[in-house]
């Protein structure tokens, strides 16, 4: 029999809770400036842009700087800590801020991608603030706390679009006023990231284990399985989303209709983040995944149905429970399949690896909507179309994972 003082005390997740709520100010605050950009660039990319088919460029260049910068920004967190790589992400954020307002009142569509390619330096730090939730998290207490940051999109997702509403048209050069707005909220993280209290991950010494390559974290299956899970969520959620305010507007509706139905869509990829954590430690990790799967084909069959008002809103909500699910999932899965040591090079590398699957999807979106036959409907059945390939192997892969023995898939 187990006496009073034999049982083993609780982890003290203070300084965690602390950093989590830290964290979700951010994600609420800096993170309004994504669903901004994300209405804003496909518009302003289709009055600057000769084709059309680039109109959705600005996107893909944001979504290429988060590629790029994942690795050597994992890395800097890596030596330097999470702070500083925030403070180098919402550098990056005020920098293309400032020169997709430049690039707007030029009417340079160069500059202006110039301007994204700097605002995916913000979106890639943006990236980490869930692992940075974890970094003082116990395991019981893990999968909250990222669900908590998450959850912080939430007030993005209504901060955002109305912001957009408001600026969009607040200068004579349309969304310029929008840009200097994407300067005013970067700001605000240099007030909130000195708060954080995140230790430095220990340097391994030379005779100390610093864990596995690359190569053999990526062959675990669980990591493989996690990767795939994430790569595939996100590059659904924005291959549909990028394409959305055109489709709208395309179909005949206002631009207005388009940031609300990007306001309901951001509302649900936030909103489940409340209940994800305790969903994921109730029923278990490859459930919330699998079902994330399942919402988001549901989602591509409501589009499908056509391009009334409510297949939109309908569509796009189910797309963001979908990647809710999905995401958080995967990243609840990796954060807990490699020790502190590989934490820089393996959340680096998974960040490359679904920005770089999210890069395909926004230079796909553009083209599939704009170029796929010669109406926004079409275009619009094309880029729902389009997800059946990625979900078949995402579905596939985890499938795989349950089957596997565990210690095979550990």
């Amino acid at each position: 029999m187990t006496t009073l003082s034999e049982t083993p005390a609780l982890p003290d997740d203070s300084r965690a809770r602390r950093n989590v709520w830290v964290l979700v100010i951010a994600q609420a605050v800096l993170g309004a400036q994504m669903p901004m950009i994300f209405t804003a660039g496909g518009l302003a990319g289709l009055s600057l842009a000769s084709n059309p088919c680039l109109a959705t460029m600005p996107i893909s260049l944001i979504v290429l700087g988060s590629m790029l910068t994942a690795t050597p920004l994992s890395a800097a967190m890596q030596r330097w800590g999470r702070k500083a790589g925030f403070f180098i992400g919402a550098t990056g954020g005020i920098l293309g801020g400032a020169l997709g307002a430049f690039g707007l009142y030029l009417g340079s569509f160069p500059v202006f991608l110039l301007g994204s390619l700097f605002t995916g330096i913000y979106m890639s730090a943006h990236g980490f603030y869930r692992f940075a939730a974890a970094d003082t998290a116990s395991d019981a207490y893990r999968p909250k706390a990222i669900s908590y940051v998450m959850a912080g999109g939430l007030l993005s997702a209504l901060i955002g679009p109305q912001v957009f509403k408001l600026t969009a048209e607040s200068f004579v050069v349309p969304f310029l006023g929008t840009y200097f707005a994407v300067i005013a909220v970067n700001l605000v993280g240099f007030l909130l990231f000195p708060l954080l209290d995140i230790p430095k991950p220990p340097r391994a010494s030379a005779t100390e284990d610093k864990g596995r390559t690359r190569w053999q974290m990526l062959t675990t299956p669980r990591i493989a399985v996690a990767v795939i899970c994430a790569m595939v969520s996100y590059a659904l959620m924005n291959l549909v989303m990028t394409s959305t305010p055109l489709a709208v507007v395309g179909c005949g509706f206002q631009k207005g209709n388009a940031a609300d139905i990007v306001t309901a869509h951001v509302l649900a990829m936030y909103a489940p983040s409340f209940f994800t954590g305790h969903l994921i430690a109730r029923f278990g990790v490859e459930r919330i995944m699998g079902a994330g799967l399942a919402i988001l084909a549901a989602a591509g069959a409501v589009a499908l149905q056509g391009v009334q008002l409510e297949n939109f809103f309908i569509a796009l909500v189910l797309l963001g429970f979908g990647w809710n699910f999905g995401f958080i999932g995967a990243t609840t899965m990796l954060a807990g399949a490699h020790k502190p040591s590989e934490r820089g090079r393996m959340q680096g590398l998974n960040d490359l690896l679904v920005f770089g699957g999210v890069t395909v999807a926004s230079l796909s979106s553009g083209g599939l909507m704009n170029c796929s036959g010669g109406t926004a409907v079409e275009g619009w059945t094309a880029v729902n179309l389009a997800m059946i390939p990625a979900l078949v192997l995402a579905g596939g892969a985890l499938i795989w994972l349950v089957l596997q023995p565990k210690d095979r898939a550990a």
